[in-house]
């Protein structure tokens, strides 16, 4: 098929059924493909494999698939592809990063395997590759993301996740929440009080109301929309709330 075809393309589909019934236990390997790991010590490798088990990428690079037999790997084989990050850092494409330890999107082992395939054609570099997924992708053979397709053969793959629908949540009931009840600082300087109808209220230095908004909680997450209109995030961390450069405690 001509890379110019706009048609969708049936490829690797008995992979993808094995990957989406595999439990996370079975290791996944893409194999034979021109990987753009994006890590300036590994660099650009041909005829290398990609192998990830769950949502960890364990080794990139030529040779894996000799072991594939032994640990009972779910094969996908990339010939005439390339792999491509799918999350660019676009201060590392520019040369912005002093240090390897600095980059936050390539494919090197002990990172989340997200990533592209698309036709080799397509994907001289990495910006290439991630525009066919941009203007172009129904030529994108997979899009993975922490190990799970969400794109494959140029179409959606069944149950994946969706997007959060656009807008501001409404208020849920936090009723019952452990996380209600005033936060205080370790110099008693910030005092915020989280209200069970999804509000803030801020006492900075005995001054009230310093701050006041709407708030929600996602797992360890609390995002904040102040009545001014700015947001602002913290992490429960355990007993303690992190904000700002503020570690908190339930008073």
């Amino acid at each position: 098929m001509s890379i110019t075809d706009t048609s969708t393309v049936r490829w690797n589909p008995e992979a993808l059924e094995e990957i989406l019934s595999n439990d996370k236990g079975r290791p996944v390997l893409f194999t034979n493909a021109r990987i753009l790991t994006m890590d300036p010590l590994i660099g650009t490798m041909s005829g290398a494999d990609l192998l990830f088990v769950g949502a960890l990428l364990v080794g990139v690079g030529p040779g894996i698939i000799t072991a594939a037999g032994d640990d009972n790997a779910i094969v996908v084989d990339c010939t005439g592809l390339t792999i491509a990050p799918a999350v660019v850092d676009t201060v590392a494409l520019v040369g912005g990063r002093g240090h390897r330890s600095e980059y936050v999107a390539t494919l090197t082992p002990g990172n989340n395997p997200e990533f592209l395939v698309v036709p080799t054609a397509l994907a001289a570099d990495v910006p290439s590759a991630v525009a066919t997924l941009m203007t172009r992708p129904e030529q994108v053979r997979a899009l993975v993301a922490a190990g799970r397709p969400v794109l494959w053969s140029g179409t959606d793959v069944p149950g994946r996740s969706t997007a959060p629908e656009a807008g501001i949540p409404a208020a849920a009931d936090l009723t019952d929440s452990p996380r209600l009840g005033i936060w205080i600082d370790r110099n008693d300087f910030l005092h915020q009080e989280l209200t069970a109808d999804g509000r803030y209220d801020e006492t900075r230095g005995g001054r009230p109301h310093a701050y006041q908004g709407r708030y929600w909680i996602d797992g360890n997450r609390i995002d904040y929309l102040d009545d001014l209109g700015f947001w602002a995030y913290g992490e429960f961390q355990g007993d303690e709330l992190h904000h700002a450069g503020y570690v908190m405690k339930l008073g």
